[in-house]
Parts: C-alpha cells; sequence; structure tokens
C-alpha cells in the first residue's frame, strides 16, 4: 500500500472503531437500547464486535505503512 492512503484509511477505521466502541460503551451502561427492536445483547455484542474489528483494520493499515 501507500503510504497516504493506508495512513487515511488507518485513521478512518480508527475513529470509526473506537467511536463506535465508546458509543456502545456508553448506551450499555446507561441501560439504553443499541438498536431498537433487537435484543440488547445481540445489538450489544454486535456492535462490539465492529468496532473491535474496525480498529483491527486500522491497526492493520499502519503496520503497512
Amino acid at each position: 500500500m501507500e503510504r497516504g492512503p493506508a495512513i487515511f484509511a488507518g485513521v478512518v477505521f480508527a475513529l470509526f472503531g473506537g467511536g463506535l466502541l465508546l458509543w456502545t460503551a456508553a448506551r450499555v451502561r446507561h441501560r439504553e437500547p443499541i438498536a431498537h427492536g433487537v435484543s440488547p445483547v445481540a445489538s450489544a455484542t454486535v456492535a462490539s464486535l465492529a468496532a473491535v474489528s474496525a480498529l483491527a483494520l486500522g491497526t492493520w493499515c499502519f503496520a503497512r505503512v
């Protein structure tokens, strides 16, 4: 990967993953729904997995620089 696009993609993935993880933790802490009409445990699990996946992709992009 070229440096510029790899850094940009890494920053985007890291910001998205970190933001989603913080938002999910805040919603769970206040016992508010993450997704309406879905099991709270399932929606928290899926959101957390998506956040961790985005953080892992960001780390992978930074490792390619």
